[in-house]
């Protein structure tokens, strides 16, 4: 994927990306009260290991020419009933590396995402993004995303 004359390559994520994906998780102001600490990879690597067993699901990190992790989001297919029997792609964790935001890559990665989800027969890309984050807000509306549903969550965590 061209980006500004240099090379970013997108790729399935690999057990070794996933401290660098960590990373880019934490380096924002949510992430960083949400995520645990860098030395305690265990969780993620057993959540990594999970998720890439599972066809529905995929883990993606966008390399720069370097081989470094510079950006990374999560895609799940969900079929269900609705809308014909329609699989859905969901869409979470986008996150770019501080130094390259601003720089067309997320979109570009945004926009690999909904390419791929064409191929695998997505019909609708759906993506949930946190209240406080109106920059996101800002950055998906100016890619065609539309509010079109509110969304709720229950913390599972809490009785």
């Amino acid at each position: 994927m061209p980006l500004d004359g240099r090379g970013v390559v997108v790729d399935r994520a690999r057990a070794e990306d996933v401290p660098a994906v960590v990373a880019l998780l934490r380096d924002d102001v949510l992430g960083a009260g949400r995520e645990g600490p860098a030395e305690e990879l265990e969780p993620y690597l057993s959540a990594f290991a999970a998720l890439d067993a599972d066809p529905q699901q995929l883990l993606v990190v966008a390399r720069d020419e370097a081989g470094a992790v510079v950006a990374t989001l999560q895609l799940t297919f969900i079929r269900g009933l609705s809308r014909g029997g329609a699989t859905r792609m969901q869409v979470e964790a986008v996150r770019v590396a501080a130094p390259l935001r601003g720089s067309g890559l997320g979109a570009a990665l945004l926009g690999w995402a909904a390419e791929h989800g064409r191929r695998r027969g997505a019909v609708l890309a759906q993506l949930t993004t946190d209240l406080r984050r109106a920059d996101a807000h800002r950055f998906y509306e100016r890619l065609g995303w539309r509010y079109t549903h509110a969304g709720l969550k229950l913390d599972l965590t809490e009785p």
